[in-house]
C-alpha cells in the first residue's frame, strides 16, 4: 500500500506504518514537511527525503491508497492562538489536505491533531472537518488515544480522524 505522510515531522507515521503490524507491505511515495530539521531526521531514518512547504509541492504527490497528515495544531491548541481556520498561516492547511484528497481520492486518510480540536469553537473546528470529508464519501470516525492507553509511559493525548473512501474501499459501499 503506497502512502503519503503530509506534515511528517521526522516520521511518526512512517515508523507506524514500518513497524507492520497489519503484515501488510507499506511504502511512502511522498513525504513533506516545512521544517528543515525535521526533514533531515526523517531522510536519515527512512528511504524518503521529504520535500518542504505543502503549498509549494502538492502538485507533485502521486496516486496513493493512504493519506497521513499531523497538520499544524497550533491554530487549535490551548497554548496556540486558537484562531483555528482563520489562522491563515497554519489555520488553512488543512484546506490544503482537503484539495489533495479530492484530486486523489486516497482509499484512506488518517488525520492527527491535538485534542482541543474536538471541542475547538465548539465542536465546530471538527463538524467542518469531518463534514468536507463525508462530503467527499468518506465514512468518517475520530477517537481521542494517548500513548499512555498503550501501556507508555507519556500522557499526550491526540485525535485522530480516520476517513475510509465509501467509493473504493469494498463493504462501504
Amino acid at each position: 500500500m503506497r502512502f503519503v505522510d503530509l506534515f511528517c515531522g521526522i516520521g511518526g507515521f512512517h515508523a507506524a506504518f514500518k513497524s507492520n503490524l497489519l503484515e501488510l507491505d507499506y511504502e511512502c511515495v511522498f513525504a513533506s514537511d516545512i521544517d528543515k530539521d525535521c526533514r533531515n531526521v526523517y531522510s536519515k531514518n527512512w528511504e524518503e527525503t521529504p520535500v518542504g512547504d505543502i503549498r509549494k509541492f502538492a502538485a507533485d504527490i502521486g496516486g496513493h491508497d493512504i493519506l497521513c497528515a499531523g497538520f499544524p495544531c497550533q491554530p487549535f491548541s490551548k497554548s496556540g492562538s486558537r484562531l483555528g481556520f482563520r489562522d491563515k498561516v497554519r489555520g488553512t492547511l488543512f484546506g490544503e489536505i482537503s484539495t489533495i484528497i479530492d484530486a486523489k481520492r486516497p482509499s484512506f486518510v488518517l488525520l492527527e491533531n491535538v485534542q482541543n480540536l474536538a471541542t475547538h469553537d465548539d465542536g465546530r473546528t471538527l463538524h467542518t472537518i469531518k463534514r468536507v470529508l463525508m462530503d467527499m464519501d468518506y465514512h468518517v470516525k475520530d477517537r481521542i488515544l494517548s500513548p499512555h492507553n498503550f501501556g507508555v509511559p507519556h500522557h499526550r493525548p491526540r485525535i485522530f480522524i480516520v476517513g475510509i473512501n465509501t467509493k473504493s474501499v469494498e463493504n462501504y459501499k
